[in-house]
């Protein structure tokens, strides 16, 4: 069996490729690491703007502990034609009143489990990237993705 061959990428397509495997894959997962052991999870973001990452948490999940201690984290979205994008950052809790407002605002599904913005289980951390890999299906080759990205 011939393994395909990937299409040439422009340069300056690749953000925008990037944003829709982000997109088109909707749950990432989120690594992050519980002492010496790396844990994961699919999650969903709650808002994207650019390649910064709103991600919804419950106090009590064990992924708070892990964040508290260890901030850095990735999340890999794959599409469907099996594209990925890794976003690696900086996770930190969002506390700006306006924009947790407007994140609630959007998010039906958050509204109706937790009743109310105050809820003192919820967080909402944001996942500043430090890094924004795209790899496109059979290329095995990752390209940096610089908007947005630093």
């Amino acid at each position: 069996m011939a393994q395909p061959n990937p299409e040439s990428l422009d340069p300056v397509e690749i953000p925008k490729r990037a944003k829709n495997v982000m997109a088109a894959a909707k749950f990432p997962l989120l690594a992050t690491m519980d002492g010496d052991q790396p844990r994961l999870r699919p999650v969903s973001p709650v808002k994207t703007d650019d390649f910064t990452v709103y991600v919804a948490n419950l106090r009590f999940y064990n992924k708070t502990k892990e964040i508290e201690a260890n901030p850095n984290v990735e999340l890999c979205y794959m599409d469907e034609s099996h594209d990925q994008v890794r976003i690696t950052g900086i996770a930190e809790v969002v506390t700006d009143r306006p924009l947790l407002e407007e994140i609630w605002e959007v998010n039906p599904l958050m509204r109706h489990y937790l009743q109310s913005l105050d809820n003192p289980d919820l967080i909402i951390y944001r996942i500043i990237p430090t890094r924004v890999r795209y790899m496109q299906e059979w290329a095995l080759e990752y390209h940096e993705v610089s908007s947005g990205a630093k």
